[in-house]
């Protein structure tokens, strides 16, 4: 919790894996209170963010750069919070986009949903990797920490793609 409110543990990955490892039987039940502790953090920092907004501006951005990174982040905002809340490589800044999410006042179940699943497929993957490889999981992820980053950002590209598919079939033809 602490970690997703702002203060940055890179170390949450491999101490769930090493907990898997040490006490088997309980990986899963600890991979459930970090997606729990994790997503609480995310909640505070969103709604920190959204009061904090509303106290600075009532009106929309002022810029024409402002403007458009609104447009932006209310087409693709949500994947920018999936990718690194999924992802166990430290340089996403997920803080960055969670804030931003809330600032431009997001759906909030929209972004509940994003950050459950991410975290969910994240600390469960965890847990499950710790399990299945035992004491070399914690080497498995720094061996293959690139092949993930790699991984992660081929989703992204993946869903972004699929999404700009799908605006341009449902947007009017020009005829």
């Amino acid at each position: 919790m602490i970690d997703s409110f702002g203060i940055p543990l890179p170390v949450v990955d491999i101490l769930l894996a090493g907990y898997a490892v040490k006490a088997p039987s309980m990986a899963y039940w600890a991979a459930l209170m970090a997606v729990v502790g994790s997503t609480v953090g995310n909640v505070a920092l969103f709604q920190a963010a959204c009061h904090g907004s509303k106290l600075i501006s009532k009106d929309g951005p002022s810029s024409t750069r402002g403007q458009r990174f609104q447009q932006w982040f209310q087409r693709y905002g949500l994947l920018s919070v999936f990718i690194p809340a999924v992802t166990p490589i430290v340089p996403f800044p997920l803080k960055v986009f969670v804030i931003s999410a809330g600032c431009l006042r997001t759906k909030f179940s929209k972004f509940l949903a994003v950050v459950l699943v991410a975290r969910t497929i994240r600390y469960f993957g965890d847990a499950w990797l710790g399990l299945l490889l035992g004491r070399d999981a914690e080497a498995f992820l720094h061996r293959n920490a690139w092949p993930l980053l790699g991984a992660a950002v081929a989703m992204g590209a993946g869903v972004f793609l699929l999404l700009r598919y799908t605006e341009r079939r449902s947007a009017p033809s020009l005829q």
